[in-house]
Formats: structure tokens, sequence, C-alpha cells
């Protein structure tokens, strides 16, 4: 029927309306308007051809990241770890920081209903267990992976899902809570890794990409910045932190994965997230690669980290404080405190003493200092640079090693009566009384401490403005020791206007602080 409505419509334009008109399309076929038979299907030749991917480069801009996440992606997994189901106590125990409003590590997940790996088998009833989700990723064709050691702390098992859905169970070749790092090995060959990355020449506004299993929906891609560099939050278990800050968004799920160059180079391994709810805000940190390397390369050779420790206690120059110590420049790490028979001691380090230098290499922020002396083996020499009364000097030093220590309790005498010996002047805004064996003892201090105990703070006062609490010990102001009233006063007396420089210990540490009186 159709081939003679075509002879016919040749020269009837009616027909050939008819014609154009008796194809439709019917349920994705095409159909005879007159008969409702259905044509042969067209040749496949006549199909349209496939798109040609999109171009990764326009007019010199470039459009596309599929092809670092190409080479990226396989090497990034999943982590299952499971383990016995804590009580509300020893996760508070275990994560000190689960309640803090502003921190928040990824791996705070409630404990969850027990379940299979992955969810491939139905669930069994056996004791309650907690199962942690995160992320890792290959370094070496052997199998080995990176990750945090929050994501595997207290696992009795662990498992590793690639992106090829592939499952294997890993082992644990160590982990390092002071850097957040850990090393699991899963058994095999040829697996796809990622080459680390200098994370030293990553500069801030360079584009990253991080890629992990964040919220347990599956492999995810996101691109940001590098957004800073050196950056400390004091969550991992000590003070060896030295965090590539990104923008690229990245969620619970995401610690251990990777931040990668597009350069396809591993430059961190995701550990943090600044957020008040929890979810992302912008603000995530990283571990930079170097310091992954060396942690992991110690870790794989003797199965732990061994740092050195010079035994000081420092804090970076304020303003302030080069004003009250009359220095023409901010710069430098002053010495609040130098450790008994420590290598600082021995070395003639003096507290007051500012840090300029450690071997040749010019300091100005605390966290630089403290992780080059803890990159340093135990054990080794290096040479300091101090400031001391306008001179210079240059001191040796032969590093200890650091050992992770448990946290003095806080147990301030907030109960204990003192009498009111507010600063005649005014010019602190606080009350003090000399210091007594059974104050110092209540704050953990050796007995034979000499200070003046901060007992009340008037709450409009200069004190009260630059966080001086109760239960601070003032041991000096501007650089003298002051055991008596009569000694506040005459220190007080000769900083005149300029800042006042405070001696602080607190909750065992000391600390320098600038006042400005009022």
């Amino acid at each position: 029927m159709l081939k003679k409505i075509i002879s016919l419509s040749t020269n009837n334009k009616f027909l050939s309306f008819l014609l154009a008109a008796s194809l439709l399309t019917t349920g994705g076929c095409k159909t005879d308007f007159l008969t409702g038979a259905t044509p042969p299907a067209a040749p496949n030749d006549s199909a349209a051809p496939p798109a040609p991917p999109a171009p990764l480069v326009v007019d010199g801009v470039r459009t596309s990241y599929a092809d670092v996440v190409g080479r990226s992606s396989p090497a990034v997994v999943r982590i299952d770890a499971e383990r016995k189901s804590k009580s509300p106590a020893q996760q508070q125990q275990q994560h000190p920081f689960m309640d803090d409003p502003m921190f928040r590590e990824f791996f705070k997940d409630a404990p969850q209903t027990p379940q299979q790996p992955f969810n491939n088998q139905q669930p069994q009833q056996r004791p309650p267990t907690e199962r942690g989700l995160g992320s890792g990723v290959i370094v070496s064709a052997d199998g080995t992976v990176l990750t945090n050691h929050h994501v595997i702390d207290g696992a009795e098992k662990i498992f590793v899902q690639m992106s090829d859905d592939k499952i294997y169970e890993a082992k644990i070749v160590g982990s390092d809570p002071p850097s957040d790092l850990a090393v699991l090995k899963i058994e095999g060959q040829n697996f796809p890794f990622l080459n680390l990355g200098n994370s030293d020449n990553v500069r801030v506004g360079d584009i990253v990409l991080a890629i992990g299993n964040p919220l347990g929906i599956g492999q995810t891609v996101t691109a940001g910045i590098i957004s800073a560099k050196g950056r400390r939050t004091g969550l991992s278990d000590g003070s060896f932190e030295d965090f590539l800050q990104t923008d690229a968004p990245i969620n619970r799920g995401n610690s251990g994965g990777a931040l990668v160059s597009v350069n396809s180079e591993l430059i961190g391994i995701n550990s943090q997230i600044l957020s008040p709810s929890g979810g992302n805000i912008g603000i995530g940190f990283s571990i930079p690669s170097n310091m992954a390397k060396s942690v992991m390369e110690q870790l794989l050779k003797d199965g732990k980290v061994r740092r050195g420790l010079l035994g000081v206690n420092i804090q970076n120059i304020t303003p302030d404080m080069a004003k009250s110590l009359d220095l023409g420049d901010v710069k430098g790490i002053i010495v609040s405190n130098v450790q008994a028979g420590s290598a600082a001691e021995k070395a003639g380090i003096k507290g007051g003493d500012i840090i300029l230098a450690i071997n040749g290499e010019a300091i100005e922020d605390r966290n630089v200092l403290r992780n080059k002396v803890a990159g340093t083996q135990p054990g080794s020499e290096v040479k300091i640079r101090v400031l001391r009364d306008g001179r210079e000097e240059e001191l040796t030093a032969v590093l200890s090693e650091f050992n992770v220590e448990g946290v003095k309790p806080d147990n301030p005498p907030e109960e204990q009566k003192a009498p009111d010996n507010s600063d005649q002047n005014g010019k602190l805004g606080l009350s003090l009384q000399p210091l007594t064996p059974e104050f110092a003892k209540q704050l953990g201090l050796p007995a034979e401490t000499e200070g003046m105990l901060v007992t009340e703070i008037d709450q409009n006062g200069a004190a009260a403005s630059e966080g001086i609490n109760r239960g601070d010990v003032i041991l000096e102001i501007n650089k003298q020791t002051v055991k008596s009233l009569e000694e506040v006063q005459t220190a007080l007396a000769r900083s005149g206007d300029k800042p006042v420089l405070l001696l602080i210990s607190r909750k065992g540490q000391t600390t320098f602080l600038t006042i400005q009186p009022r």
C-alpha cells in the first residue's frame, strides 16, 4: 500500500501530504498511517554518530579534569573498619573533640546497626559492632595504602573496596596518632596507585581535586583550590600538624582520601574539616604529602615513627610583645619555658630567648620550628641561633626523643577563697596573691614554684580582654620574676605606657601574654 501511494502521489498535493503524515512515532516505532504496519528498522549506518568527548582546553582555558580523574580515581579506595561498639564515655575518651562545636573530624559517626561489609550479605546475629567509613589511597603497586589513624583506630577488621568493587581485607602496617596517619597493606600485585608529589611546591591558589567516599554514597570528586598552607587545628593526638587548607568540598567519609594536583600527583591526605554543623562549609584540611611520605617510610621500615625533641615551650611574637621587648622587627619565636634536663637546657637555651633560626633557616612561626625539630631524628645535632639581651648567639643542641604523654588534669583551685589583693594602680584589672605550695599542688605545679596566683578578674579590665583566667599564675612581668604584690607594682611601674609582658603558667604550661594597661 505504501508503494502505491508513493506512485500515485507524484502530482497530487493531497496525497503528498498524506504520505508525509503516514509515518507516526508510536512507542518509539514508526507506523504506517494507513495500514498500521511497522516498517523494517532503519539500517545502523543511518544512526547519528556518537558525540566526541568534550575538549580539555578551549581557547586556552581548561574545561575538564576528566583525564586527571581517570588517572587518579582508581587508586582511591573505600575503607570499612569494624570494631566493638564503645559506650558514650569510651567514645568521648577516645575522641575528646566529639562535642567541639567548630572542629569535627570526619570519623565521628555514631555506632551503626551491624551489617556485613558493603552490604553484600544479610546481617547476622552477633555482638554489637561499630562500623566506620573512610577512604584511603594506594601509593604503590604492591598494595600499600595510606589513610588516617582515626579511620582505623581500634579496628579489629578492615576491608578495602576498589573502584571496580573488588574487596580486600587489609592489615595494619603501622599507625601514628600524632600525625593522624596510618599505613595498611592489601595482598596482590599491580594495583593502581598515585605518586606522592612534593607538597612544599604547592602554592596558595593552585587547583586541586578531592577524591574520596563521603557519607557512604560512593566515590566522589570535587574541585577547589589551596586556600592556605601551614595550618594547625590542634585536634590530632600531638602537635605535628602542617595542614594544607582547601575549599574543595569534603565531608565525613573523605577522611584518608586523596587531595590531587592537576598533574595527578598526591599532594595531601584529607583529614579534618572546620564546620559548626559537621557538613562542608569550604574549609577542609589535608596532611601534606611530604609529611605523609616521611611517616609512611618510617612505619614501613620500623613500624613506628621517631621524632626529635628540643624540650621548650614556644610561641609566636606578637607586635605588642615586640614593643615590650624593644624589638625593631616582629620576627622569631620566643621561648616561654625550658624543660629540666632537656636538650634545650643542655644547649644553654633559656626562657625569654628568641629563636631566630635553626640550621641556618630563619624561623618565624612556632609550628614550623616544631615540625622541623620533630622531622629530625633523635640524637641529631642542630644549630640554633637565638637573640638574648639584644645579642645574637649560636647554640648547638643534641635532640632527644619525643614520646607521646598524657595530658595533665586541670584542677584549678576555683573553690578556694583568697585575699583581695587587687593591683593598686588598677592597670591589669585582676586580684593576685602569692602562690602557696598548697595552691601549686592543686594546679599540678612543683611545690617550690613561685609566682602570683590570679584569684579574681575584673571582666571589664585589661586582663580579662586578653584571656587571663582565675587559676593562672603570673611568673614574670616584663621578664622580672614576681613573688609579691610589691614586686608586681614595681614591675608595672617600669613598663610605662608600653604593653606589659607577662609570663603565665596555665595547666602546667607556660606562655607569654601582653596586656595594654588601662
